[in-house]
């Protein structure tokens, strides 16, 4: 990379998983809108075809900073990369079928299945030896990279990496923790009457781990946002809260009326900063999942997913023939800002996963968290959360276990062993022995495609 008339020339992008056709996407729309920095994204995919249409349609994008370069080889890609990004589906819609489903069987069902329960469990066996593949690479091309996962089960992705490459500079992104900023801006419209607040002006201390992450502090400039958040959930628990209108949730299964972070917020006294159908898998399948259209929030159905990945491959048909010209948007995403700041080009405060090196300080060191963090040039910093809140302190401390659990368990290699953490999940508890067999192997025929390096 080169400096220059402050901005950055000559950078290197390796994106892993570069036939992307959501996330590749947006990372081209960020890297248009910034005009300090410029260079080269190489596109690696085991899909070549498809990092190949991205290359095409990256040549499409407004300006003139960035080329795009599809590759078929990760050392092509990764040998002297600056950042590195992990956008990838391990395995098809067709096995996050079998991680989601699977379980209905017995009565339980899942809104995501992707980072928690059954469903996450499984996808973290296919996730993590790819993981220990990437971070290896990182080690051989790239060790000085910065590396940015967008991958889920999130902190078990994280976890990996650090554990295959101890040395590896790799954080998580998540943005479930903009939506609950979000809400509180509305319940500062609401309550008090202040509709000029931004994001950024929610100041948030981020405790948990990714999917279950909680505010133990909120405050809008000298304002404490927990008042204005109790009043503002007694005003609207029984019938929740969307700006978009109550009952959205049932045509978007991304969208809920908001009633588990309220629920959870008056039971434990602290803000609840994730999705609810997220939120949902990590209490008791009781408290909201066996009743979901109670609590105002969908099961998303992975039918729905592959409908969507056709549509999405229809809009790449059209991209690539020039029928539709992408229009520069705002993502919402802070991928490009995070660069900026770790190249110096300005500071930044968000939240991401990574290792606990004392941020929280009453979960295990080494486990992956999600807090704030620092950006500056060169440097990523955890902000000190302090402790987790005792009332929450059993769920997040049990969530983080369960990740740990995991990760064992998919770097064993040993499928016995790992059905036994498996039979250990919270959402399995109300199982028999055989019906955690009978659901474990069910899980296994359906997946084992890419599970051929483990051993029963």
């Amino acid at each position: 990379m080169i400096y220059e008339n402050n901005s950055v020339r000559e950078l290197k992008i390796a994106y892993i998983g570069g036939g992307s056709r959501g996330w590749a996407w947006t990372l081209m729309n960020d890297l248009a809108k910034t005009e300090d920095m410029a260079g080269t994204v190489y596109l690696y995919d085991i899909d070549f075809v498809a990092a190949k249409n991205n290359e095409i349609i990256g040549k499409k994008f407004p300006g003139e900073n960035w080329e795009y370069k599809a590759v078929k080889t990760a050392e092509e890609a990764m040998t002297g990369a600056d950042f590195v990004i992990i956008s990838i589906l391990p395995g098809t819609f067709d096995e996050m079928e079998s991680d989601v489903h699977a379980t209905e069987k017995y009565g339980i069902y899942q809104s995501v299945g992707d980072t928690a329960g059954a469903g996450g469990f499984f996808r973290a066996l296919r996730t993590v030896p790819m993981m220990r593949e990437i971070a290896a690479n990182v080690r051989k091309y790239c060790p000085k990279a910065w590396v940015i996962n967008y991958t889920n089960p999130m902190a078990v992705s994280i976890g990996a990496l650090y554990r295959e490459f101890p040395e590896i500079r790799a954080y998580g992104c998540c943005h479930e923790v903009f939506g609950t900023q979000s809400l509180l801006i509305n319940a500062l419209e609401e309550m008090e009457g202040i509709d000029d607040a931004s994001r950024r002006d929610i100041a948030v201390n981020v405790v948990g781990v990714n999917h279950f992450t909680w505010f133990s502090s909120a405050y809008y400039r000298n304002k404490d946002l927990f008042e204005v958040y109790e009043r503002f959930v007694n005003r609207y628990y029984e019938s929740g809260y969307n700006k978009k209108g109550l009952g959205h949730w049932m045509n978007d299964f991304f969208q809920s009326d908001a009633r588990v972070r309220m629920d959870l917020f008056r039971r434990f006294g602290y803000i609840a900063a994730a999705g609810d159908r997220h939120l949902a898998e990590f209490m008791d399948f009781e408290d909201y999942l066996a009743d979901c259209k109670k609590w105002s929030f969908g099961l998303t159905p992975v039918s729905w997913r592959k409908n969507n990945l056709k549509e999405r491959l229809a809009r790449s048909e059209r991209l690539l023939s020039g029928e539709e010209t992408w229009k520069l948007q705002r993502s919402g995403e802070e991928g490009t800002l995070q660069m900026r700041a770790l190249l110096g080009l300005d500071t930044l405060v968000t939240n991401i996963n990574m290792p606990n090196r004392g941020q929280i300080s009453n979960l295990p060191y080494g486990t992956i968290v999600e807090t704030n963090a620092a950006f500056r040039a060169g440097s990523l910093s955890p902000v000190l959360a302090g402790a987790v809140p005792d009332s929450i302190y059993p769920l997040i401390s049990r969530a983080a276990r369960e990740n740990e659990a995991t990760l064992d368990a998919a770097f064993s290699l040993d499928l016995g062993y790992a059905y036994e953490k498996f039979a250990e999940l919270n959402m399995l508890k109300s199982l028999k022995e055989e019906e955690k067999k009978d659901l474990f192997e069910t899980m296994y025929q359906n997946t084992k495609k890419y599970l051929g390096m483990y051993q029963k």
